[in-house]
């Protein structure tokens, strides 16, 4: 289902790249996770983007359990449509990235669409202490690290979305990502309709440039004649100013602290709902209007939230 006016707003509440030095406001417990979700739908997010941490450490897990815990509080509050990653964080394997889709049935999930250098070192030289001590270690590992996502894992991994009616959200990093996908359609792993997010700005991956975006727009449209939807991710600075472009070019988009810590320059972000209401604002400016959840759900097809398991 098209709707052409409305923009499905995506908040990434925690994600697994920034650490807790970097942000006294970044969520970290399973009820700050879930509460900073809830809030965010409350301001206009009609799907929140989960990664679950150790709730004494803020380190990211792979534990179904602490999924568990987040996606149920969420889900008991608001009617959000609730998208966990299986992307996870450095050092995960697969199976414990995807573990989350066959155990929780969600109606989307994030599904990264190649191996790639994913670099997060460089952001050690801004802070001179660290709160724990795994964050340097984890920020540092990066350096020497591919983020794994063979033909045969996403086989793999497509194999248990579809098993589980799990919508999958295809995360592109790179112009090659969308010949990964093009291939995997055309070889039935995929099916059609597409719901294709592109992310700019994580070092490995494709920059920020407003090119960088038309590039990748085009080549989707050229593989795939339009039978897609489409949203934006812009790492750091760049997130609000790529998205405003993305939505102008009629796509949909992502803000959150997994992706930016700030809501402008030198000012730190005090929640996701702080992120969202200033995307509403600019959507309402440029004429767009944000989708409801359950607009969301016609849009990209989703199954229903009552028939998830949690």
């Amino acid at each position: 289902m098209k709707n052409e006016n409305k923009i499905i707003i995506t908040c990434a509440v925690t994600g697994a790249i920034h650490t807790p030095t970097m942000s006294p406001y970044l969520p970290l417990k399973p009820e700050e996770i879930a509460e900073e979700a809830v809030k965010a739908a409350e301001a206009g997010a009609a799907i929140v983007h989960i990664h679950a941490r150790d709730p004494k450490t803020g380190i990211p897990t792979s534990d179904v359990n602490v999924f568990r815990e987040i996606l149920s509080r969420i889900k008991e509050k608001s009617d959000v449509v609730i998208c966990p990653t299986t992307g996870g964080g450095l050092g995960m394997t697969v199976e414990e990235r995807i573990r989350v889709v066959p155990e929780l049935k969600p109606e989307i999930a994030s599904f990264n669409m190649g191996s790639m250098n994913f670099a997060l070192h460089h952001l050690i030289e801004k802070y001179k202490e660290f709160k724990f001590d795994w964050e340097k270690q984890y920020l540092e590992m990066s350096r020497d690290f591919i983020f794994r996502n063979t033909f045969k894992d996403l086989e793999h991994i497509a194999k248990t979305f579809y098993e589980n009616e799990t919508k999958p959200e295809l995360e592109c990093y790179d112009v090659g990502h969308i010949y990964n996908a093009a291939y995997l359609l055309s070889t039935g792993v995929l099916k059609p309709p597409l719901h294709i997010q592109f992310v700019h700005g994580i070092l490995g991956g494709i920059g920020t440039h407003l090119e960088d975006l038309m590039h990748m727009k085009r080549t989707a449209d050229r593989l795939f004649g339009g039978n897609f939807t489409w949203s934006v991710i812009g790492a750091g600075r760049f997130e609000f100013g790529l998205c405003t472009a993305g939505l102008i070019l009629g796509g949909h988009v992502r803000v959150g602290m997994e992706d930016n810590l700030y809501l402008g320059k030198g000012r730190l972000a005090k929640s996701n709902a702080e992120m969202v209401e200033k995307m509403v604002r600019i959507a309402r400016e440029l004429g767009r209007e944000p989708a409801t959840p359950d607009e969301a759900r016609k849009i990209l097809g989703l199954k229903g939230k009552d028939k998830v398991n949690f």
